[in-house]
């Protein structure tokens, strides 16, 4: 059978072994038609029909030359086709052509001869027209163009996502050449990128043919390891003519520079609504301790991974310090917080712990010099010059610290401490901008602390003043029990006002007297001291209680600005009984055995220095075992509950069980007061013995 004879017979019909069109050939519109050794058409494709118009029938088994080539080009084209026929050289240029509708057409040819297994030639044509060509080969070379020089990244994967093609741009920002990428899977090429995620949005546009457009990515490639870069990535489904997917093209483009720009504004707002939360939440008491946990804990974690704040133990013990200093430095660890568990915290002094650093430590060279210390990447060399001991450089090591920031603690020209701080989860180094934010936080917590730590001095001398001014062991008295507790308020300066004092007189009386001075500090507690004086003094005149009031009464109004509530009692233990006068003071409890506690009704007074105020004597029997508690208003006083409740609760726990004085004492302390009280207690309770034999006497 001839090589003829295998076509089938009417091409121009048959589609076997045929594609939907939407191929490249189909584009062209390519035909192929094929001539004897005579010239004749022997094969005509459907393409040669459409484009020199002449159908199947109207071509096959007609001469060629006679049917297309105009009489003036016929002598040419006869010693082309010999010239094939005879040498096998093959032809390619661009002829013009007669249509069937009379008009002339520049056509594209290619030309070569055949050979069958029967030693025949034949020549086949196959040509396109010459503008659909120009107009293929402008396409593709513009497409090349633009794909080969383009400065957005460039690549087309197959729709098993494997790289076909990839630009030098995407070359570049990927760091590895198109060979390395072509024929592997994204995920195998781009380890660094969050393959996962960008395969499953390829395959979403691959199903769905809906573009993903600007998709942002970020990460660090092999051709700038140290630098975090971004980049918007887009996906499209790249399709035939005829609908068929071939696959999916991506353009990336980098966008670091406004990342960039849009990270740093969202860490400067970042940072402004940190210093922002940092006014608030720092220095909400004047408790020293407590300023320091709120600086360390408004650093973790938008600043550091761990904080720790140090003060200088000079300064804590009144001693000035100097922003400029040489030699090692002792510190007082005062707070220490992490974003979340680590070896780091353990690698910390504790707070309460004081530790002294050599000059090489950073954080000494912080205080001493009043400037920041910055390790941005630290080295292992570094730790040991940041840790107290080798232990604690293995620990910060284990926990992975890389980046160490200390500022000073500078409030009034003074350097009080540092604040310590530490990366380990944030792989961003600290930089200037931390710096800056850290030296803010830290400028806004040195004025805090500083407060706090001159009110706990001041606090400390009202204290040690108002522990100096009372009695510190009264003297066991006839006929009577006593126990007493002074408790100054947790808060830092509101201590000095309220006292209590057992005087012994004549006959083996007491007076006992509970006072408060209204106000706080080194002056109430002076106040308290001449007070206290003057009480003393006027019992021993052993003048009637309402007496005594009226006499401190007129001793207060002449110090001016000064209001004190007062109790003031004698107990007679031969009488078995109490006098008793109130200066606009609390009521005193009377607790009886096989009887329910009782407030005594007494008339209250005014309190001492308002002046021209009567006073009144109540007399109270007061049998052994009959219990008498007198307290200042810190005892029961709150903000947020009235004070009949209060007394209420008072007597509540006055009721239960008779125990020790001493165990009452506490447990009244223990149950009606709070943390942070912002009033100091005296509390004194006095039980009566049986009464001591007839004669004795007791002196002052």
């Amino acid at each position: 059978m001839s090589a003829i004879e295998s076509f089938p017979a009417d091409p121009t019909r048959s589609g076997e072994g045929r594609s939907e069109p939407g191929g490249l050939l189909d584009v062209l519109s390519v035909a192929a038609v094929v001539l004897d050794a005579d010239g004749r058409i022997v094969l005509w494709s459907p393409q040669a029909a459409e484009l020199f118009g002449y159908a199947a029938d109207e071509a096959l088994g007609r001469n060629a030359g006679r049917l297309l080539v105009h009489d003036k080009h016929m002598e040419l084209v006869r010693r082309w086709f010999t010239e094939v026929m005879a040498g096998g050289e093959g032809w390619t240029g661009v002829f013009p052509v007669r249509h069937k509708n009379g008009s002339t057409m520049l056509v594209e040819f290619r030309n070569m001869r055949l050979e069958d297994d029967h030693k025949d030639f034949y020549a086949l044509g196959l040509a396109t027209e010459q503008t659909t060509l120009r107009r293929v080969e402008r396409d593709l070379a513009l497409s090349t163009r633009l794909f080969s020089q383009s400065p957005i990244g460039l690549a087309v994967v197959d729709t098993d996502l494997r790289y076909v093609m990839v630009n030098p741009a995407l070359e570049r920002i990927n760091g590895m050449p198109a060979a390395e990428h072509v024929g592997r899977h994204v995920r195998e090429a781009l380890p660094f990128l969050d393959a996962e995620a960008i395969e499953a949005a390829m395959r979403e546009v691959l199903a769905t043919g809906i573009p993903i457009l600007d998709r942002e990515s970020v990460a660090r490639t092999p051709a700038d390891p140290d630098r975090e870069h971004a980049w918007s990535v887009s996906f499209y489904r790249l399709e035939s003519s005829n609908g068929k997917v071939l696959g999916l093209a991506t353009s990336v483009v980098d966008i670091t520079e406004r990342h960039v720009a849009t990270t740093e504004a969202a860490r400067a707002r970042q940072r402004l609504a940190l210093v922002a939360d940092a006014s608030i939440r720092i220095g909400t008491t004047l408790d020293l301790d407590q300023t320091a946990r709120e600086l360390a804990a408004v650093s973790v974690p938008e600043l550091a991974d761990v904080a720790a704040v140090d003060v200088l133990d000079s300064v804590l013990n009144g001693r000035s310090a100097t922003v400029i200093h040489e030699g090692p430095a002792v510190f007082r660890a005062l707070a220490v917080a992490a974003s979340h568990s680590t070896d780091a915290l353990r690698a910390a002094d504790q707070p309460g712990e004081v530790a002294q650093y050599e000059a090489d430590r950073l954080v000494t060279h912080c205080v001493n010099t009043g400037r920041p210390v910055r390790v941005s990447r630290v080295q292992h060399d570094d730790l040991s010059r940041i840790a107290r001991s080798p232990e604690a450089a293995a620990l910060l090591a284990d926990a992975g610290v890389h980046s160490y920031l200390a500022v000073p603690l500078i409030a009034r020209g003074e350097v009080l401490g540092a604040l310590d701080l530490k990366r380990t989860h944030n792989p961003e180094p600290f930089n200037a901008d931390d710096e800056v934010l850290a030296g803010e936080l830290a400028a806004r917590a040195a004025v805090c602390i500083d407060n706090a730590r001159w009110y706990r001095q001041v606090r400390n001398t009202a204290l040690t003043l108002q522990r100096s001014l009372l009695p510190q062991q009264p003297p066991d008295q006839p006929g009577l029990e006593i126990a007493y507790r002074y408790q100054p308020a947790e808060a830092a300066s509101e201590v000095g006002g309220d006292w209590f004092d057992v005087i012994p007189l004549t006959g083996d009386k007491t007076a006992l007297v509970v006072g408060d001075v209204m106000g706080s500090g080194i002056s109430a507690a002076a106040t308290m001291g001449q007070l206290r004086t003057a009480t003393r003094t006027l019992a021993e005149l052993d003048l009637d209680p309402a007496q005594v009031q009226r006499h401190l009464d007129r001793i207060t109004d002449r110090m001016g600005q000064t209001i004190t509530t007062c109790i003031y009692a004698v107990y007679d233990p031969h009488r078995s009984e109490c006098l008793i006068s109130s200066a606009g003071h609390l009521p005193p409890a009377l607790v009886r055995p096989g009887r329910l506690p009782e407030l005594l009704d007494l008339p209250s007074g005014a309190p001492l220095g308002v002046g021209n105020v009567e006073f009144h004597t109540t007399t109270v029997a007061l049998h052994p075992g009959d219990e008498l508690v007198l307290y200042t208003d810190g005892l029961v006083e709150t903000r947020d509950l009235a004070i009949d409740e209060r007394l209420d609760d008072l007597l509540a726990l006055l009721a239960k069980p008779q125990r020790s004085l001493d165990e009452t004492c506490d447990l009244l302390l223990n149950a009606l007061r709070r943390p942070g009280d912002h009033d100091d207690v005296a509390l004194l309770i006095a039980r009566a013995r049986p009464r001591p034999e007839t004669g004795a006497t007791t002196a002052t």
